[in-house]
């Protein structure tokens, strides 16, 4: 259970609760007891009265009548106090589960862009979700009878001693056999549920991604081979939960075959005793209805050691995340406001999973309010300066400032309040446009988000809707065009009113004609903020101040529009290029 005690600090945090649910509970089993006791005395003083005969019937339906009260207003009691067992244990479960789902997704967060891409998605949700489950199910349902098993196991078994010793540890004889057992069990369990857990990630995953790639299966024609896909590992996820239930399915016939014993063993022992009149027939009695009484606590054992098992494998796949330390440091520095000049200084950087070089050796500045273009191939690079200066990713090496401090030295909420990032892929969660454009800005009012949307070119368009700015979007926006949503992204990073504004390729699904009115409209409020543009069209950034042309990853020409043409190279070709095509 090494892997649980990960968990120990939630057992101290609700310390109180669970002391009360196990006070309860020993309480609850106590009363429980009174039943064999009595029943003991009751027939004990009938087999003395066959016998004897030395008290009247009347005493004897007068004992009798009271025993059977005192059991009933117990059974009474030792329920009622069952009941707050589960009200106590029960529902610190539920306190954990919340507990432990809120530290695991603020983790999840806190990690950095390289982690997303070697997991997928589904696999996150699978141990966020049903690993947790599983968690919960060891701090409620497993904890809460353990307690019940250990207090009742501890006061039959004193109980049966101090009524015959010999006879007790007849009855006791199979547990050994029965720990035994129970240990082997539960080592198949763990390593099937392992098994399982990680199949379910596979379907998960698997399913998640179908579900956002539907319009590329349907436009491919390729429905057949993704059930197909779908259906194999369907077919090995059912397999492998049906080899966990047949190692869970042992558990309780042995359980029963085990208790079975201890019965036959009372009987047999015990019935030799009374015949000799060494016991007498109450002391019998009460020793099967404890018996009786542990067959349940027995059998739940198996139950309860599974829910272990499970739960171990399902925290040990949860804490291989929450052990992933996030690469993006804190920075302590909390400026109240960033001016926004930008430098980078001999910046190099490599994907580490594909090991392509992104970067190699880039330097340059923009002052506070100026405007920069990057221009080049795809995958030259472009893209990556942008998420290196949100500290989406870490430089290998030099340094980048902003106001002539280290950017690591940033927190980086403060870092990230100061930036207005649109992406290449704009991604709209499925809400109405209007708390979409106000995850920029959650203090943002109607008319702030209306001007916004204007200066993004499309708040026309969102009147149109029958909703206007209620209207709620697919998931991923996909009730929007792709115009439509890059102009919604541009327009939440607008609402921030940040200093630094970064814009990857982001006119590219747009017309012309919206481009140039987007353009007009970034320029009259952007020169006191410093805007990076990255473009394959140089119609986009040919207003900016200055120029850098990217070719694999290095700089290869830097100017503005004016000096670009001028000279020969890359930026020229592409100019005479796209002058060429619009002609």
């Amino acid at each position: 259970m090494k892997e649980l005690s990960f968990l120990n600090k939630y057992l101290f945090k609700y310390k109180i609760q669970l002391f009360l649910g196990i006070i309860i509970t020993i309480a609850a089993r106590i009363f429980s007891l009174f039943a064999p006791r009595l029943i003991n005395k009751s027939l004990t003083k009938v087999e003395n009265f066959i016998n004897e005969q030395n008290i009247s019937i009347g005493e004897l339906k007068e004992e009798l009548a009271v025993n059977i009260g005192i059991i009933i207003l117990a059974s009474l009691i030792s329920g009622f106090l069952t009941f707050l067992t589960r009200q106590t244990i029960i529902n610190v479960s539920r306190y954990i589960e919340f507990d432990l789902k809120n530290e695991i997704y603020n983790h999840y967060q806190r990690l950095s862009m390289e982690f997303y891409k070697n997991n997928r998605t589904g696999d996150l949700m699978t141990r966020i979700t049903e690993d947790v489950s599983k968690v919960r199910m060891y701090f409620g349902p497993a904890l809460m009878y353990s307690i019940t098993t250990c207090s009742l196991f501890i006061i039959v078994i004193a109980s049966m001693l101090s009524l015959s010793v010999e006879l007790a540890l007849y009855t006791l004889i199979p547990l050994p056999i029965l720990s035994i057992i129970i240990y082997k069990l539960s080592k198949e369990v763990n390593i099937r549920t392992t098994i399982i857990q990680k199949t379910l990630s596979s379907l998960s995953s698997f399913s998640q991604e179908t579900f956002s790639g539907i319009s590329i299966i349907k436009s491919y024609n390729i429905e057949r081979k993704i059930q197909n896909d779908f259906n194999v590992l369907s077919v090995k996820s059912k397999n492998k939960n049906l080899d966990l239930a047949k190692a869970q399915a042992w558990f309780f016939p042995l359980m029963i075959l085990m208790i079975g014993l201890s019965n036959l063993l009372v009987i047999l022992i015990g019935g030799n005793k009374y015949m000799n009149g060494e016991i007498e027939v109450g002391v019998l009695a009460e020793f099967i209805l404890y018996v009786f009484m542990l067959t349940w606590p027995v059998a739940t054992v198996g139950w309860v050691t599974s829910i272990i098992q499970q739960a171990e494998a399902s925290q040990k796949r949860i804490n291989l995340f929450l052990n992933k330390v996030p690469k993006i440091k804190e920075g302590k520095f909390k400026p109240i406001n960033i001016e926004g000049s930008i430098e980078f200084k001999s910046v190099s950087f490599e994907y580490k999973e594909t090991k392509i070089k992104a970067l190699n050796n880039i330097s340059f500045k923009i002052n506070p309010g100026e405007s920069l273009g990057l221009i080049g191939d795809t995958g030259s690079g472009k893209s990556t300066i942008l998420d290196l200066i949100c500290r989406l990713f870490e430089t290998d090496k030099g340094e980048i400032l902003i106001d002539n401090k280290n950017i690591t030295d940033f927190s980086l909420k403060s870092l990230r309040n100061s930036i207005g990032y649109v992406t290449q892929n704009p991604f709209l969660f499925s809400e109405s446009i209007l708390e979409n454009i106000k995850f920029g800005n959650y203090n943002a009012s109607l008319n702030e988000i209306m001007i916004a949307s204007k200066k993004a070119g499309i708040d026309k368009e969102i009147k149109k809707f029958k909703n206007g700015y209620n209207t709620i979007l697919g998931e991923r926006g996909i009730t929007l065009s792709g115009g439509q949503k890059q102009r919604v992204s541009i327009a939440r990073s607008l609402i921030k009113n940040p200093k630094i504004l970064l814009f990857d390729d982001c006119l590219s699904s747009v017309d012309a004609e919206t481009e140039k009115k987007i353009q007009k409209n970034l320029l009259k409020f952007s020169n006191k903020i410093t805007t990076i543009i990255v473009s394959h069209n140089i119609s986009t950034i040919k207003k900016t101040n200055k120029i850098i042309v990217i070719e694999n990853g290095i700089i290869s020409q830097i100017g503005n529009h004016t000096e670009l043409v001028k000279l020969d190279g890359y930026y020229k070709s592409l100019f005479n290029k796209q002058i060429r095509e619009k002609i």
